[in-house]
């Protein structure tokens, strides 16, 4: 198996040179790349190496307790220890008050290491910016401390059994105790529900305190910790482990909640506001989920295939339609995190939120299927040898394929996007993302996708059913934003290490327009 290598130079050329980090006034390039090097040699050191025995092993509910593979523990002592868990938190609370843009490239090289491990890890800062935005001063003192120091990891409780992408059928109620509030309720599909390797589980549980014909303004959130000021376990039972496709190692737990006491996160009512702090950088992050694993494809795959001789002494390489593969796989994982961290910018600028609104929906499902796509692809670049569990291809595709369910599976995005984005204050969003495109350098392959994604939008705004084009609209969107970041990343291709790569990338990508033009083609015709 290929050890995994963190694509630093990759990661650091997109930000200083395509999406415009520097203009954030917290980003340092040289501070940026030399956390991003020191992290990766810890991410290829200690974290790649219990991956695939973790996904062998797996995640078991013992007694009522998780216990993780062996080496998880040890792992993460030592990522607390370096303090990465507390990265981004304020040096007030004991973090290393780095920026989301750190916090992002640690992410991305962290799930590239091992998926499970991440998703074991990386709500934490979300949790943190919620208890920032939301939280009391008190609260702030008592809980982000143990957060940033590892002592507790998190979980995002939202989901139930009747609830999915609907919260407005949550059930789960909280009922107030004198200072304090009593939960009742299950929760389903929770990363991390419970675990062995930290002290304790910080859970931020949506719950209704309202009427149930209310919906969602009868949400509040939650702050529940697995437990109490006493020592004594809080009322907050693992009742099983999901068995899954992927992320083995990684415990999808259903939880009980049977009188547990919590606190009051922000203003009654008001729940699904302060979520949406945490789920909107989670969207993010799942989008560099996918692009991690990519780039993890396209590494697999390049080595086997510039190692495997077939045919006249030659590598298989250089043979036509593998070169192909190999390019499609890379032009995705390089073009998908320019489109992410594009994304991550303009999120933490703040200076074009109807923009985000666009970008979010769009790079979560492109990200998430790209780095489908290019397991896939990668495994037909090894033929036999990628279906099998040695060269980790298949781990690569059963980790990932979640990327495009959780966090709103992607046709929810696609409606999103479709239907309420298209109207949402007459269309501030789509005008957004059209002044984006018009500011971008007129590659032909730019000018062609974004005439067609022009027509779709004056169909869509016909007054059609969105529904059964909101998914070919969407990809219709992606790639026409691919195109535009791949403008960018031509143009810079003298400022990356290997530029060569780039420009054949890029060549490559400059072929697919006529993709958008059929995709145009479906929204009309359908």
């Amino acid at each position: 198996m290929k050890p995994f290598t963190a694509p630093v130079d990759d990661i650091m050329f997109t930000l200083e040179h395509v999406v415009g980090a520097p203009r954030l006034n917290s980003f340092d390039a040289d501070l940026a790349g030399e956390i991003a090097r020191h992290f990766a040699a810890f991410a290829e050191g200690v974290i790649a190496p219990i991956d695939a025995p973790g996904d062998r092993e797996g995640a078991h509910l013992v007694d009522g307790r998780v216990q993780l593979p062996a080496g998880y523990a040890a792992t993460f002592a030592a990522f607390a220890e370096q303090g990465w868990t507390g990265l981004t938190a304020p040096e007030e609370y004991g973090g290393q008050g780095q920026d989301a843009v750190i916090g992002a490239i640690v992410s991305e090289i962290e799930t590239g290491a091992s998926q499970a491990f991440n998703m074991l890890v990386n709500l934490t800062p979300g949790h943190i910016r919620t208890l920032l935005n939301f939280g009391t001063d008190d609260q702030k003192s008592r809980f982000i401390p143990p957060l940033a120091s590892g002592r507790w990891l998190g979980t995002m409780c939202l989901t139930e059994p009747g609830a999915g992408s609907d919260l407005s059928r949550i059930c789960t109620r909280a009922e107030p105790d004198g200072s304090v509030w009593k939960l009742m309720g299950e929760k389903i599909f929770i990363s991390g529900g419970d675990q062995d390797i930290s002290e304790g589980v910080f859970h931020l549980v949506l719950a209704r305190t309202g009427a149930a014909e209310d919906g969602v303004k009868g949400l509040s959130l939650f702050a529940c910790p697995s437990a109490l000021e006493d020592g004594t376990r809080n009322a907050v039972k693992v009742t099983r482990i999901e068995e899954k496709m992927g992320l083995h190692a990684q415990p999808t737990c259903q939880l009980a909640f049977d009188g547990a006491r919590a606190e009051l996160v922000g203003e009654q009512g008001a729940g699904l506001k302060a979520m949406f702090t945490l789920m909107n950088h989670a969207r993010i992050d799942v989008a560099l989920q996918g692009v991690a694993q990519a780039a993890r494809a396209h590494d697999i795959a390049r080595t086997y295939a510039c190692e495997r001789i077939q045919g006249r002494g030659r590598t298989i390489d250089q043979h036509g339609d593998v070169a192909r593969m190999l390019d499609e796989i890379d032009a995705a994982a390089l073009g998908a995190r320019a489109m992410a961290h594009l994304a991550l910018v303009t999120m933490e600028a703040g200076d074009d939120p109807r923009l985000l609104d666009v970008l979010t929906p769009v790079v979560k499902a492109h990200c998430s299927e790209a780095g489908m796509r290019a397991s896939e692809t990668a495994m037909q670049v090894l033929g036999g040898y990628g279906y099998l569990e040695e060269y980790r291809l298949s781990q690569v595709y059963r980790d990932v394929r979640v990327a495009a369910i959780y966090e709103g599976t992607n046709g929810i995005h696609a409606m999103a996007l479709a239907g309420r984005l298209l109207h949402l204050e007459n269309g501030a969003g789509f005008d957004a993302f059209a002044r984006f495109l018009d500011a971008q350098d007129r590659t032909p392959g730019l000018v062609r996708a974004q005439s067609a994604w022009k027509a779709a939008r004056a169909f869509l705004e016909t007054g059609i059913d969105p529904g059964p084009v909101a998914t070919p609209f969407l990809r219709l969107t992606a790639r026409t934003l691919e195109q535009a970041v791949w403008a960018r990343m031509a143009a810079a291709a003298d400022r990356h290490p290997a530029p060569h790569r780039i420009r054949r990338a890029a060549a490559f990508i400059a072929r697919l327009p006529a993709r958008a033009e059929a995709d145009l083609a479906e929204i009309v015709g359908g």
